[in-house]
């Protein structure tokens, strides 16, 4: 029987607590190079299925009240930017991470891109300080299957939502066709530590990430996650013959 107290560490179980401290580290460590590695590993692909998340998220242009969103574990921007150029600056988004070496990076890239209207502060996914009710949508990429309590970030994201708010999840997911699941493997658990190793100077970190993605539950484990965290009209798209996938829900 698995102990609640317990939590995974890409292949190892580890305690909660621990968890937490080993994941900041990694991303303590890769945090100037992660959006070059993001680029590196997915071939530039990571960019089409962020693009493809804010073009499903579809802010408005325009409204009687700023549309509010609320970014968690996107550290260096990469979503909010899009969100708000996306709304023609009618959005509004905070980016909420809980690792300040990542928060530096997008503090430092909206400086120098002139971006107004995100905000970055430091805070945990598993208790945002933030009130019921507050945003009009929730987003999160590549960030979840750090959490230790997924199931008490998905709680989370579903309180701190207006009725009607949505939430939408972009993570890697499991590919299932056959013949691409082996060359996929082949691929994450040989060249993507050795890209780690030459590009952000850090195989175990890029190790620990691969290790992340095959312990993460595939799309309907994880549909099921955030149906019971309360949301409704979840869904689920695949990308890229599902290496990443993007999930979608509503609270009613």
């Amino acid at each position: 029987m698995t102990d609640p107290s317990d939590a995974s560490f890409g292949f190892r179980t580890v305690g909660l607590t621990e968890k937490q401290d080993l994941v900041d580290d990694v991303f303590h460590r890769v945090a100037r190079r992660y959006d070059v590695m993001n680029d590196v590993m997915s071939a530039g692909l990571h960019r089409v299925w962020k693009d493809a998340m804010v073009s499903r998220l579809a802010p408005p242009r325009n409204g009687r009240r700023p549309y509010k969103v609320v970014d968690v574990a996107g550290g260096t921007g990469d979503i909010a930017f899009r969100i708000v150029d996306r709304s023609d600056g009618h959005a509004t988004v905070t980016v909420a991470d809980i690792n300040a070496s990542m928060l530096a990076v997008g503090r430092e890239r909206a400086e120098a891109k002139g971006v107004r209207g995100v905000t970055f502060i430091e805070a945990n996914a598993e208790a945002l300080p933030f009130e019921d009710g507050e945003f009009d949508a929730y987003t999160i990429a590549f960030g979840i299957r750090n959490v230790p309590r997924i199931d008490q970030a998905l709680k989370e994201a579903y309180r701190v939502l207006r009725p009607g708010g949505r939430f939408l999840c972009l993570e890697f997911s499991a590919v299932e066709a056959p013949v691409v699941d082996r060359l996929y493997d082949l691929y994450s658990f040989n060249l993507i530590p050795l890209m780690g190793k030459v590009v952000a100077k850090d195989e175990d970190s890029y190790r620990y990430l691969v290790e992340s993605i095959r312990r993460f539950p595939n799309q309907e484990r994880f549909k099921a996650m955030i149906e019971d965290a309360g949301f409704s009209r979840v869904t689920y798209t695949n990308l890229t013959m599902g290496v990443a996938c993007l999930h979608v829900g509503v609270k009613i």
